[in-house]
């Protein structure tokens, strides 16, 4: 599916409580963003439970029914878990995932609202999801048939909503502020190869496993942990940040010139992060244009060009780091050429 406008969980919501009422709708994402989260919180919202069908796992008979005589006529009953009286949100999860002949069953079902002679109760939804394509998930092409009978948005992941319903869901203080920091690590593209990857549901579940050791837990088993539920380099980053904080290294203080980077080698990865960490900064707040700079993004200029010089000594190759390209994330031209042109042995290295 490819459509040109992406929603993030606040404008989905919108989406269900005025489309979904009337259209059945179908949210695209990748796994592990909140597609579940959000219908169940949909369903709660209007009073109504939400009863989920995961696709991968349904046969037709699971949909339709099985047939019974009644009176000399065959009769299909539907089975209880869709047959209700009361009205509710019929989630059909992974539904790109079901076969030819499941996606068959599902067409009355989301076109009419009905299984044979059995139709939902009068104000039931219905509501579709599925992995994308480029997800390296269970996907099946679905018939356009059933493609048109619905209203499709895509959700991507928000840092910015996260982080304000981790907040006020106890997500732990370590996973909380290094998003808040790093909200660019929140989601990561799936791998092609069978290895952890971050997304919303990924963090929520390292939180939650980070908890349940205690607030004594160690680093080799924050290690352990950020390994089974991280892509690989943010798990890494991950550790560092816990030994930063652990350490009592901070970015404001560094910038301020009230704390000097970490220099002994058992600290390396403390000062990749806080130099990472300073470009994510960067990016996040220097303007486009050198025109539009306010007066305290002027001072992180300079300091972070002061900072920069401190690093190349440091570490050329780190330095080197913080002002390269990551994930099509870029630094302003115009804070590029002041840098390497105050510092020429980081453009000769970049350009190297």
């Amino acid at each position: 599916m490819n459509l040109t406008v992406t929603v993030n969980h606040q404008q989905l919501l919108d989406v269900l409580l005025n489309v979904g009422l009337i259209r059945p709708v179908f949210i695209w994402g990748a796994p592990g963003i909140g597609k579940s989260a959000i219908v169940q919180s949909f369903a709660e919202s209007l009073g109504l439970e939400c009863v989920s069908l995961l696709g991968s796992q349904l046969a037709p008979e699971d949909i339709i029914g099985v047939p019974q005589i009644e009176g000399g006529f065959s009769r299909f009953c539907p089975p209880r878990s869709i047959a209700r009286k009361e009205p509710y949100v019929l989630f059909l999860d992974e539904l790109n995932a079901c076969s030819s002949e499941v996606q068959k069953a599902f067409y009355s079902l989301i076109h009419e609202r009905r299984i044979g002679e059995y139709r939902l109760p009068e104000g039931s939804i219905v509501v579709g999801a599925g992995n994308r394509a480029q997800d390296n998930a269970i996907t099946r092409p679905m018939s356009s048939a059933l493609v048109n009978r619905m209203f499709h948005v895509e959700l991507i992941a928000s840092a910015r909503l996260w982080l304000e319903w981790a907040a006020e869901n106890g997500i732990h203080p370590y996973v909380y502020d290094y998003i808040a920091s790093r909200p660019d690590h929140l989601w990561s593209k799936p791998p092609k190869s069978e290895e952890p990857f971050s997304t919303p549901r990924s963090w929520h579940m390292l939180s939650d496993a980070i908890l349940s050791y205690g607030p004594e837990i160690k680093e080799e088993s924050l290690r352990i942990l950020a390994a089974g539920s991280l892509s690989p380099q943010h798990a890494t980053q991950f550790l560092a940040y816990i030994r930063q904080v652990r350490s009592q290294y901070a970015l404001d203080k560094i910038l301020t010139g009230e704390q000097a980077w970490p220099e002994k080698p058992e600290e390396r990865d403390v000062l990749y992060f806080l130099a990472q960490s300073l470009r994510a900064r960067l990016v996040k707040e220097l303007p486009l244009e050198r025109s539009r700079l306010s007066n305290d993004s002027r001072i992180l200029v300079l300091q972070a060009k002061d900072r920069l010089t401190e690093l190349a000594d440091i570490s050329l190759e780190i330095a080197r780091m913080a002002v390269t390209p990551e994930d099509g994330r870029e630094l302003p031209d115009w804070f590029v050429v002041e840098l390497f042109r105050d510092l020429p042995r980081l453009a000769d290295k970049r350009n190297g």
